[in-house]
């Protein structure tokens, strides 16, 4: 072979070579592009097709609306793509990373880049998000309140960054709660009692005889407060953002303590005016002065009559000269918004509200904060944003001098006085309560062989009319998060008004909560919602999915044809049906309902899932 010749047998072998690593490659690729197994795809064409099954605003035109017929081609998936495993804690409203891709111009100041940011539906994560590896079962309530599996939430760094104010304590394989807090480092139960005697209340027990029933703790850590509240028959909305703690709400949900992902930004909370009677802060990091107290305006519209803000903060006590320009400032605020010291205590100041208007109309002309204007809906909270301005009460409250609520627990079936805001009568509550008293107690007997007493503890009612089904469950030892539409009556005041907590949603849009995060999640006529809305029913399914615990369970009461169209992905879900019921038939609507239960199973990603004791 001469020097410097080229040789055509290599050159022909190393041609075979470079196309045979071609045809693997784009085998490979197709291969995983049907497969999905560890896919993370925004709304795929094959996953859009099927999430206009009850026609998307896109697709209106093109593909029917109506639940139980065929969509395009009748294309149902044998299977949803997984998630990939670094998506195991995804909050799609509250996802940074698409914040970051879609460079929206948020205003860090205001926490604006806290708030719900949801994807468009051609964005949206069509795949089933994975548990993280060694999932186990959650511990069991009351055991939970002080201990979580490791595995569950596998971070760390609170143990670590607030080890000195025992949060949370890392033991082997869980973590510990030993109840403490930023201010509360020998245990909130202690904090709590400390609270009550600062109010001269009866042996030291916050709920002052049934009078205090609602708290909303904003800045709530790992809610160790709320967790404690429990035991005296209080329940607490403890409010937090996703933030540098991102996993403060989570670990509080899965220690079965009542909790939500919101934060006080530039949009109202979404909560009905006078839905408590004690907010909190302790070392929250809130500025209360911005903005022309916003915040604290915001608290104050949330408060009853009467209601009290408890406030624990170097601002109540330091005598540094920033600390007191604050706490100056501060002071000047709440005594133009006619709120009162009504305990003050080394590091704790306690804030009451007036029971009447009568402070505010003897304030001078020109005062600020103004009053809030008289069209404006005090309970209009979905996306609407906060006004500096304080809500005065109704004539009725004013009258009254207070909210006009029994104490717990009776006022849990004693018909709120805002009930007449919607047209209901005393008879129409009543038979309200009664019916959906039967309607669980026949719930638990469909769930009877698949359930024990400690089972169920974080359940939501994905559309709570007024609470009934909430307060059908208040011999067992569960908490429900009552959720009510956005766009109907908001009937949420009447739910804080029986003692219960809740929020307003859109479902066609995500929840904010993390995956894995409930037990039960009852359904009443939600799809058939969606179908009105034409929304997609299916990434509906998928939220669901996304929201309940493995081995957790869902209720669906609709019409036939609803559960029909449930039934035809429950093995692409893994799901697996428990029971199915003929339901009463709805008098007003005259249509037959059925009842249908389903448990989520547990599926395996790349390591196995384990249950544990």
């Amino acid at each position: 072979m001469s020097r410097g010749r080229p040789d055509g047998g290599q050159n022909k072998r190393l041609v075979g070579v470079i196309l045979g690593l071609v045809v693997i490659c784009g085998v490979l690729f197709i291969y995983s592009r049907k497969s999905g197994s560890s896919a993370l795809e925004y709304g795929s064409k094959s996953l859009r097709k099927f999430s206009s099954y009850l026609g998307s605003d896109e697709d209106a035109d093109e593909s029917p609306s109506v639940l139980g017929e065929d969509g395009e081609d009748g294309f149902i998936p044998k299977s949803f793509p997984v998630c990939d495993d670094r998506h195991s804690e995804l909050i799609p409203c509250l996802d940074r990373n698409l914040i970051y891709q879609m460079r929206l111009k948020l205003d860090l100041s205001v926490m604006e880049h806290y708030e719900r940011h949801c994807p468009l539906p051609e964005r949206r994560y069509n795949c089933l998000i994975p548990p993280p590896p060694g999932y186990k079962i959650p511990i069991k309530w009351p055991k939970s309140r002080d201990e979580v599996w490791k595995a569950n939430i596998p971070h760390t760094h609170l143990a670590t960054e607030k080890s000195d104010q025992n949060w949370m304590v890392v033991k082997g394989e869980k973590v510990v709660f030993p109840g403490g807090g930023t201010h509360f480092h020998y245990g909130a139960g202690k904090y709590i009692a400390s609270i009550a005697n600062m109010l001269n209340f009866p042996n030291n027990n916050l709920n002052n005889g049934g009078k205090i029933r609602t708290v909303l703790d904003v800045g709530c850590g790992v809610a160790s407060f709320g967790a404690y509240l429990l035991s005296s028959d209080i329940i607490a909305m403890s409010l937090a953002p996703n933030d540098v703690h991102q996993n403060q709400i989570q670990f509080a949900l899965e220690r079965g303590i009542p909790a939500y992902l919101g934060v006080l930004g530039t949009k109202r909370l979404p909560y009905p005016s006078r839905s408590f009677e004690l907010a909190h802060c302790s070392r929250c990091r809130i500025d209360w002065l911005q903005r022309d107290g916003i915040l604290l305006l915001e608290l104050d519209r949330l408060l009853r009559p009467g209601g009290y803000f408890a406030y624990s903060s170097p601002e109540a006590y330091a005598q540094d000269e920033e600390d007191l320009r604050i706490w100056r400032k501060m002071s000047a605020l709440v005594e133009r918004m006619c709120w009162k010291i009504a305990a003050k205590r080394n590091q704790t100041v306690i804030w009451v509200k007036p029971l009447t208007n009568d402070c505010y109309m003897k304030r001078p002309p020109g005062t600020l904060p103004p009053l809030c204007k008289p069209d404006e809906d005090p309970d209009a909270v979905y996306g609407v944003n906060m006004e500096p301005c304080i809500t005065p009460y109704s004539e009725q409250i004013h009258r009254a001098k207070g909210s006009d609520l029994a104490p717990w627990p009776a006022r849990l079936t004693s018909p709120p006085p805002r009930l007449a805001d919607f047209g209901v009568s005393t008879d129409m509550f009543d038979k309200d309560t009664e019916v959906w008293q039967q309607r669980v107690d026949n719930y638990w007997n469909l769930l009877k062989p698949k359930i024990e007493s400690n089972t169920l503890r974080n359940i939501m009612d994905m559309k709570a009319n007024i609470g009934s089904f909430a307060a059908a469950l208040k011999g067992k030892d569960v908490w429900v998060m009552n959720v009510v539409p956005e766009d109907g009556p908001n009937a949420l005041k009447l739910i804080y008004d029986r003692g219960l907590i809740g929020t307003v949603h859109n479902w066609c849009e995500a929840f904010s909560t993390y995956p894995r995060t409930y037990d039960l999640l009852h359904a009443g006529d939600v799809f058939s919602d969606i179908e009105k809305k034409r929304c997609s029913a299916v990434d509906l399914l998928i939220e669901m999915d996304r929201i309940l615990r493995p081995k957790g369970f869902i209720i669906v009461r609709d019409k036939p044809r609803v559960v029909e169209f449930i039934k035809s992905y429950l093995k692409s879900l893994h799901w697996e049906a428990v029971a199915t019921a003929e339901a009463t038939q709805d008098a007003e609507r005259g249509e037959d309902e059925t009842v249908f239960v389903i448990q989520k199973k547990i599926w395996r990603t790349s390591e196995s899932v384990r249950d544990s004791e």
